[in-house]
């Protein structure tokens, strides 16, 4: 006879909880900025005292590790919906005009993820894990373009954000530098070619 597993409602209600704070500090940052989350305005939001957050999360601290966290997880799924066309470049063009849309998508989001808005905040291993790992996936498709110096990283994530950079400053919600993206990476890629060409010759 099968026995049907009981269901541990209070833990399941603290993760609900825990989640609905971890929402309610991502709108505040939304409209506060990220390093202006105050634990009242967050206790007010969800409806508790602050101090009752402590029970759901040791700091705050915590509570932006944990959006780190969740953060990346969501762009690595994203991540890895993105079908494999078998041409590289291409497939590398589609990962990056998905990155732009999401960093673009959610400021408050993209600032947490790479900036160091919050002076002090160092996210946990376990947090920064899935970064790694979100990292290493763009590196083996750069190889896999062509784009194998180790340098070349760097450079891309430079050009990249600093698209980013410039939308969200100085055009939010337009696309002035959003629409520049397959021009920057024409220019990437005819500099590793021709980098590629002087090397053979």
């Amino acid at each position: 006879m099968s026995v049907t597993p009981t269901r541990d409602r209070r833990a399941e209600r603290r993760e609900a909880t825990r989640a609905e704070i971890l929402e309610a500090a991502q709108e505040l940052m939304r409209e506060q900025g990220v390093a202006g989350l105050s634990l009242r305005d967050l206790g007010q939001k969800v409806g508790m005292r602050a101090q009752s957050l402590y029970s759901y999360f040791d700091s705050k601290e915590a509570i932006y590790d944990a959006l780190f966290a969740e953060g990346f997880r969501q762009y690595l799924d994203l991540r890895r919906a993105v079908p494999s066309t078998g041409d590289p470049r291409a497939d590398f063009r589609a990962v990056c005009r998905l990155f732009l849309d999401f960093c673009l998508e959610d400021p408050a989001r993209y600032q947490l993820l790479f900036q160091r808005t919050i002076p002090g905040f160092t996210p946990s291993p376990e947090s920064y894990a899935p970064s790694v790992e979100g990292l290493e996936l763009t590196r083996q498709l750069l190889v896999d373009a062509g784009a194998d110096d180790p340098a070349d990283l760097d450079l891309f994530t430079a050009l990249t954000t600093g698209l980013i950079d410039q939308q969200i400053s100085n055009d939010p919600g337009g696309d002035r530098w959003y629409r520049l993206l397959d021009d920057a990476l024409d220019m990437f890629f005819a500099y590793i070619d021709a980098r590629k060409e002087a090397t053979v010759q």
